[in-house]
């Protein structure tokens, strides 16, 4: 792949998306590193990927009204050519509106099987250029941000109309990349001198301890900082859950569901690296992934193992002060960051909850007398949150939700269950609910 575009690398990714079924962010990923881009190139291969994806239902309602063939006939890679012109004529004010042009019928003529597409990319576009000042007006905010009917809906009846329309809008905007400093080994200020001595801003979060926002990072596995296991790149959702957890040094510590293992580094951190922090995951080779983390980070007392967390593992009962839940989910919580999962069919996701209770009635049973447990999702469905735990409340009478103290703004959660937004906290869309079991 090395020689291609920015342009080309984001089509063939959202050619990707699209045909495969393959996560932007992953694919992304390894595309860029088999272009080889510079740091620059690849920012605008992701612009352009990302903005496609979190614009895709707009673009599709303007260029509908300009292509005299409908979007759904055309070949995929020619529908992907219109959406990344469109995108930058219409989203990109640095890129001249005859380079959008030109670049996506040189894409089309390149990858097209019809001859005469390039033909049609060109007139496509061309007309936009004329009418985008003139464009009509989305008739709905669900379509105004890129959002399906369903998914709108969801997000009204949880907010109401204002609310879910400020969500959406965040879950368009870039997320910050934040830093969570590796603080059993350096101190914040040690890895921010690390950090600007090679060109990167790093700034304290505002109201998260050890947290540092990053900018201008680049690929960050190339930073020294990141490579001498200063630091781990961790939303400040995630770190909350593990703050709200209270993990303390000596602690027999299980987190069920770890990859890619952030939640575990937190726990290691915060517990000085004294104890015990079983990570788990379904898979081995994410359970390799925690390894090589743990490794970089410097921290011991992390034991990574393949688990299947709906299983029973009968040496594991009674055996933990503190579970960590964080089960498999929509992830509609983290659209910012994966712009593509608003588009899952709804279907197969109304099945999730019932995965998510087998696995909290599951990993209870590890938890000692006294014991904590913590359950989370990166999502927003109620289903998936507030639902799975009060049916597992309902059957299990030797747990109840316990109060937690986070960080201000957020301060005291008196009833256990908290939903962090993105547009109210600027987090992940994240839940988290502490439990604990009676003595």
């Amino acid at each position: 792949m090395a020689g291609r575009t920015p342009r080309e690398v984001a089509l063939l990714a959202l050619s990707a998306c699209a045909g495969q079924g393959a996560w932007s962010d992953g694919f992304l990923k390894k595309a860029l590193r088999e272009a080889r881009l510079d740091g620059r190139d690849a920012g605008l291969a992701t612009r352009l990927c990302f903005g496609v994806l979190q614009n895709r239902l707009l673009l599709d309602f303007y260029l509908s009204q300009l292509c005299t063939m409908k979007l759904e006939r055309l070949e995929e890679k020619v529908l992907e050519c219109l959406r990344l012109g469109a995108y930058q004529i219409l989203y990109l004010d640095r890129v001249p509106d005859s380079a959008a042009v030109n670049e996506s019928v040189a894409l089309a003529r390149r990858y097209a099987k019809n001859p005469r597409a390039a033909g049609l990319v060109n007139g496509v576009l061309r007309n936009l250029t004329r009418q985008k000042a003139h464009l009509p007006k989305p008739p709905s905010d669900a379509l105004r941000y890129s959002h399906p009917d369903w998914l709108a809906e969801l997000f009204a009846a949880r907010l109401g109309e204002e609310g879910a329309r400020r969500l959406m809008e965040a879950d368009n905007t870039p997320p910050p990349t934040c830093a969570q400093v590796n603080t059993c080994r350096f101190t914040a200020a040690q890895v921010r001198e690390c950090l600007e001595a090679q060109g990167v801003e790093a700034v304290p979060h505002p109201w998260l301890t050890d947290g540092l926002l990053l900018s201008g990072t680049g690929n960050l596995e190339h930073l020294d900082a990141f490579q001498e296991g200063m630091l781990y790149i961790q939303d400040p959702a995630a770190r909350l859950a593990v703050w709200a957890a209270e993990p303390r040094p000596g602690m027999q510590i299980l987190d069920a569901c770890a990859a890619p293992g952030g939640k575990s580094f937190a726990a290691a951190i915060a517990m000085g690296d004294v104890g015990n922090v079983v990570a788990c995951d379904i898979h081995p080779h994410k359970q390799r992934l925690i390894e090589a983390g743990a490794k970089r980070l410097g921290l011991s007392c992390i034991q990574a193992k393949t688990l299947d967390a709906k299983a029973c593992k009968e040496e594991y009962l009674d055996g933990f002060d503190l579970v960590i839940a964080d089960v498999p989910c929509s992830g509609l919580g983290i659209i910012r960051k994966k712009p593509d999962i608003r588009y899952k069919d709804p279907k197969p996701l109304e099945g999730l909850p019932r995965v998510q209770s087998a696995i909290l009635e599951n990993v209870s049973r590890y938890v000692k007398p006294g014991g904590k447990l913590l359950y989370a999702t990166c999502t927003l469905l109620e289903r998936e949150n507030e639902g799975v735990v009060r049916d597992f409340l309902d059957r299990q009478k030797n747990f109840t939700c316990e109060s937690f103290q986070l960080p201000e703004p957020i301060g005291a959660v008196p009833e256990g269950m908290l939903t962090l937004w993105p547009h109210i906290h600027g987090t992940d869309g994240f839940f988290i609910a502490r439990l604990k079991r009676r003595g």
